[in-house]
């Protein structure tokens, strides 16, 4: 049996290892200076620009709008008839983390232990995962991508998805905090434990995390006051899972909490309520339309989905795909993410089930563009098109949040990416299977 485990991983290893130099060695980007002209300019923040032009200039867009001048040192892209939009962002992925899911040695989301907010998933993001080439050449040019266990499971960081090291790729390396709050609901029909039993665990396990959020507060409050007046102090014992919490407890760092249910989004609301100079995002909220207007009273933000189905078994189908628009109806800020690792890319068509079904074009485009910038504080370059910001976007020939849409060519930090993937070397492959010589 050892063997064949060894055989069976060193068979996956080589087919991943195949896989990911097919699908990330490819052509080389171009960068430089790059004038797209003639489109029509999605700005998400500045409206829609007919005819519009966007300079880019290495990283940065420079200028965006109509009659602009455009110098001979810049390389012209005619785009009359496509759409430019700002690059997709997904905001709940496992993108980059995990590779093959049945091969352990390359899932890399997890970690021992139930409280390690010390631990990056940046560290262990690969940057030639050939996951990557297959979602940005569909338009989602950066993620959010996160560990996933224990109560505080580390830090997601926020990734572009060109680059060739976690450091070139890195937005944000400390995007988010994750925090699984347990469940009062119990785990469902294999849960034989008694309500009684549910609730005691909920409270110990709530009451454990607490402690552990209090001891973080006392240690920041200790460097504080070390920093503010170090003089004839003793500097405080550095630890470094308390001294990661730090940019957490003041707000700087968000801390996403998945919740689903009713009840769970109703006992997260008010277990954030102790907790007020932390800033708090939940993810799922597969039942949000249910409790919309406690979410948006509350001010937390949500990352949701719209391909699952519904938890109760009377509940109408369309409702995970009106769960977004009622949501936003409410006043809840709302950014709409993959929730996967290899279908990062279907962001987009999820966001294009809830344009149909209530929120519209515009608040879709926006939940998968600007929104999540705000959301994990990166809109300062990403998530619209506008002068100083980061030359993340893409060109189609029509709504990107259609399936027959094509999208054309994709800027990552400036970079013209090439518009290859291992999706597409298959389909040339399959497409001509003829002899060479035939």
């Amino acid at each position: 049996m050892k063997k064949l485990n060894i055989f069976v991983f060193t068979v996956a290893l080589l087919f991943g290892l195949n896989a990911t130099a097919e699908a990330q060695i490819t052509e080389k980007p171009e960068f430089g200076k790059f004038a797209i002209t003639g489109a029509t300019i999605h700005t998400v923040t500045n409206g829609t620009i007919e005819g519009g032009v966007i300079l880019i200039d290495g990283e940065e867009i420079v200028q965006v709008g109509q009659n602009v001048r455009i110098t001979n040192e810049y390389q012209r892209i005619d785009a009359s008839g496509k759409h430019v939009y700002p690059g997709f962002i997904d905001g709940w992925s496992a993108l980059g983390l995990v590779e093959v899911s049945a091969v352990a040695v390359t899932v890399d989301n997890r970690e021992l232990g139930r409280f390690n907010p010390h631990m990056y998933a940046f560290t262990a993001f690969n940057p030639h995962s050939a996951s990557v080439p297959v979602t940005r050449v569909s338009g989602v040019t950066t993620v959010m991508t996160h560990p996933s266990s224990g109560s505080i499971a580390g830090k997601g960081a926020v990734m572009d998805l060109w680059g060739y090291s976690p450091d070139s790729m890195a937005v944000k390396k400390s995007g988010a905090l994750i925090l699984n709050l347990p469940s009062s609901q119990g785990g469902g029909w294999w849960d034989n434990r008694s309500e009684k039993e549910i609730k005691k665990q909920y409270e110990q396990n709530i009451k454990e995390i607490n402690e552990f959020i209090d001891k973080a507060k006392f240690y920041h409050e200790m460097m504080e006051a070390y920093n503010a007046n170090p003089s004839g102090k003793t500097k405080p014992d550095f630890d470094p899972r308390m001294d990661a919490m730090r940019e957490v407890l003041s707000g700087d760092v968000p801390v996403v909490i998945p919740v689903n249910r009713e009840q769970e989004i109703l006992d997260a609301i008010e277990w954030t309520k102790s907790h007020e100079n932390m800033n708090f995002v939940f993810a799922g909220v597969e039942e949000g339309w249910r409790v919309a207007d406690e979410i948006a009273e509350a001010g937390i933000p949500v990352l949701t989905t719209t391909l699952y189905t519904p938890a109760r078994d009377y509940d109408n189908y369309q409702r995970p795909y009106q769960n977004p628009g009622l949501m936003a109806a409410a006043g809840v800020k709302v950014a709409i993410v993959s929730d996967d690792t290899e279908n990062s890319r279907n962001a987009p068509f999820e966001a294009g089930y809830a344009a149909a079904y209530g929120l519209g074009k515009e608040e879709a485009i926006k939940a998968l563009t600007i929104n999540p910038a705000e959301i994990f504080g990166v809109d300062d370059v990403l998530g619209s098109l506008e002068s100083g910001k980061q030359a993340n976007l893409f060109i189609s020939d029509g709504d990107p949040l259609e399936p027959m849409t094509n999208i054309e060519q994709v800027f990552i930090k400036g970079y013209k990416i090439p518009m290859t993937s291992r999706h597409t070397q298959l389909y040339d492959e399959f497409l001509n299977r003829d002899a060479v010589n035939k």
